[in-house]
């Protein structure tokens, strides 16, 4: 199930100081303050005092217009029109350019409680990175028990019950070639509303738990290859045992599909049994979904060729 975002400065200060080359000038103590849509604004307008359709729930930016504007106004005035400005509850305030505020600002802006950043970024560049940062901040997220790993490109998400043999399955494919991005719990986020990402918690990131070993490092043991940070979510592979299965696709004619933060993504059951190399299977089953990407199924393709022969086999009676 989708999390509604609560979206911080501390947050989105914390998470792209390094990419918007943010760096805090006042208003240290005042990040708690929620950002409540996930863009950007230029308060030039509200600067100038129309404050009708003022977006100061946004992240106001400040660029060489906006400073060349209050460059031209006296203290007294420049003053007045900050005070109209803060009024309006904002997140914080970025200066692009390595633009500094002035003491004006800076004194009503610390009465407000509103945090200042400089940046070294030109404001269109600052602009758009910001936005797109916003958006994955924003972005629905949610939480599924079970463990992926890119196979061939195709992101796969392995489920089942406890001690069924999901990391068992995982060490075989990591021993394959192929990357680990989490186990036992995936963490995932919904990009543009049709794209699903997922990811490992932070604390287990590169750890794999087996039973009878213990925890161990897939980094470590395998090297750089056998992990990666994230991956598109491709396809879901559930494990049961045979025996709680009533019915078992022998065609694969119908694609069964699994919701997840409301995206239906590809979904196949394999029956556990002793002796069946799950690893393997799931690399087939990875490489089934690629194919099926592309427009091609095998079994409709089967389907077909047989319709072909039988109607060749009646016109000769």
């Amino acid at each position: 199930m989708a999390a509604k975002q609560n979206v911080t400065v501390q947050q989105f200060f914390e998470d792209n100081a390094h990419n918007l080359d943010l760096k805090p000038i006042s208003g240290k103590g005042k990040l708690k303050r929620v950002i409540k849509e996930p863009t950007v604004n230029r308060p030039g307008l509200a600067l100038a005092g129309h404050t009708k359709y003022f977006a100061f729930r946004r992240v106001q930016v400040f660029g060489n217009a906006e400073i060349s504007y209050v460059k031209t106004l006296s203290a007294d005035e420049r003053v007045k029109r900050y005070q109209n400005l803060f009024s309006h509850q904002m997140p914080c305030i970025v200066f692009c350019r390595n633009q500094k505020p002035d003491k004006e600002l800076l004194k009503v802006a610390d009465k407000k409680g509103i945090p200042v950043f400089r940046s070294s970024l030109i404001t269109m560049k600052f602009i758009n990175l910001a936005t797109m940062a916003l958006e994955v901040l924003f972005a629905p997220r949610g939480t599924e028990m079970g463990s992926m790993v890119d196979v061939h490109g195709v992101g796969t998400l392995v489920k089942g019950d406890s001690g069924i043999g999901k990391s068992e399955c995982i060490l075989a494919l990591l021993e394959r070639g192929y990357s680990l991005i989490s186990d036992d719990v995936t963490k995932f986020v919904l990009l543009d509303n049709r794209e699903i990402v997922g990811t490992s918690p932070d604390l287990t990131r590169n750890f794999m738990e087996v039973r009878g070993i213990g925890i161990v490092n897939a980094a470590a043991l395998f090297g750089v290859r056998a992990i990666r940070q994230n991956k598109r979510l491709d396809l879901v592979v559930t494990l049961e045992q045979w025996e709680d299965l009533e019915d078992v696709d022998r065609l694969g004619m119908e694609e069964n599909h699994i919701e997840i933060l409301g995206v239906k993504i590809p979904h196949v059951v394999l029956p556990v049994r002793p002796g069946r190399d799950l690893g393997r299977l799931i690399e087939v089953a990875a490489l089934q979904a690629k194919l099926k990407r592309t427009g091609y199924n095998p079994a409709e393709d089967l389907n077909a060729q047989l319709k072909a022969k039988m109607q060749i086999n009646v016109k000769k009676l």
